[in-house]
């Protein structure tokens, strides 16, 4: 069962997912886990998108994002635990490994 972490937790874990971030940080925003990506083109942004739709549909968990050209801005959380979860951490070391490659 995914259940909401407690504020030490999110600290931890985004210090954790920052350590191995190409680019700029993650951060709390909103109450979620955000980020924007840049890339090349639209092209590598969409391709990109393609990659963290596949881990997405793996881990059952989906993320909010918006996408205009060659950006890619990520807000994750919970929606079920309502906050942030180890879900959103998961996901968002999947997308720091594509945005490597």
């Amino acid at each position: 069962m995914v259940e909401k972490l407690a504020q030490h937790e999110i600290e931890e874990q985004l210090h954790k997912l920052n350590e191995n971030a190409h680019g700029n940080p993650w951060v709390i925003k909103d109450g979620k886990v955000h980020k924007t990506f840049k890339f090349k083109s639209f092209v590598w942004a969409f391709g990109w998108m393609s990659q963290a739709a596949i881990w997405s549909e793996k881990l059952k968990h989906h993320p909010e994002w918006f996408n205009v050209y060659n950006k890619v801005t990520v807000d994750l959380i919970t929606h079920d635990v309502g906050g942030i979860s180890m879900l959103d951490f998961q996901l968002a070391a999947k997308m720091e490994l594509y945005n490597r490659q």
